[in-house]
């Protein structure tokens, strides 16, 4: 008979966006006997959650004391998240990042991979490399990396046969429920209503983040449903209002015409989050839109 899995508490809250409550619970399971893996395991995903709540200065404390591969990765990340880091020595932590998650020996570490390719994805302009990170891996969380890499480049058939093999090593894991919300979602309004059944599901089991929130809100606005995709949205605001939050509720006020709240969020983003994906591809676009409709301009 198997052990019962005394972390999955601890990846659950993680992997939903709970972030306190993992820290919390990776703090109780601090004085509880665990073998040497999931000691590390513990540690690196409290660290991973600290950093998602922004204590950069607090992770990389504690990477100090610890010289794994994935307590490395962790730290590197915080530092390439930290706004109080030059663009100029993020583009130094992205390389070493790389090279971190694809050495090839007994040290590499399966933490580095997936968080390296979590960096790269959120730079926005790195799928291949985060590809690279974790095409080979066989966890949970190199698969759920990889479907939602093969979204972003449009292979919804290779992220169903890989959201196969998730379901082949545990159907009832949050990473396969969540892998299967996003391949929903993706497929259109026709699996919506699928989509936001699961995440009820999660909800009432696991509790309302922020994350669950916004997944929730898009499974909205992919079915056409934008009234209620808006009242979710307000309630992820009233949780600890981010910028996925902010740009699910721009494309929400689009959908409704309400232009001067559009107008407004994209202000807002602009101003708090001027380095995001988002903001840097909208900025290419209006240079763009300016650049040529000069060509069109009538002289005074």
């Amino acid at each position: 008979m198997d052990s019962p899995d005394e972390l999955y508490t601890l990846r659950a809250q993680y992997y939903l966006g709970h972030y306190n409550l993992c820290v919390e619970e990776a703090k109780a399971l601090s004085r509880r006997p665990l073998s040497a893996e999931a000691k590390i395991e513990r540690e690196e995903f409290q660290l991973r959650a600290m950093s998602l709540l922004r204590l950069y200065d607090k992770v990389a404390d504690a990477a100090r004391a610890n010289a794994s591969p994935g307590i490395r990765a962790i730290a590197l990340q915080a530092q390439y998240e930290s706004p109080s880091t030059p663009a100029a020595s993020k583009v130094a932590i992205l390389s070493e990042l790389q090279a971190l998650a694809t050495q090839q020996s007994q040290d590499s570490s399966p933490t580095a991979q997936v968080v390296a390719a979590q960096t790269f994805i959120r730079h926005g302009e790195m799928t291949r490399e985060a590809y690279h990170c974790v095409h080979q891996g066989s966890k949970m969380e190199h698969l759920s990396l990889l479907v939602q890499i093969y979204l972003r480049m449009e292979r919804l058939d290779l992220a169903k046969q890989t959201l196969l093999k998730m379901k082949q090593n545990d159907e009832e894991s949050v990473l396969t429920q969540l892998c299967y919300c996003y391949v929903a979602l993706y497929t259109g309004r026709s699996e919506a209503l699928d989509a936001l059944h699961v995440m009820r599901s999660l909800t009432e089991q696991y509790g309302a983040s922020t994350m669950l929130l916004n997944l929730t809100a898009a499974a909205y606005l992919v079915a056409g449903q934008y009234a209620e995709a808006e009242t979710v949205l307000v309630e992820a605001s009233a949780e600890g209002e981010d910028a996925d939050t902010l740009i699910n509720m721009i494309v929400c006020y689009q959908h409704q015409g309400k232009v001067s709240d559009v107008e407004t969020l994209v202000k807002k983003i602009k101003s708090v989050y001027p380095s995001h994906p988002f903001v840097q591809g909208l900025l290419r676009v209006e240079g763009a839109f300016e650049r040529e409709s000069v060509k069109y301009r009538l002289a005074a």
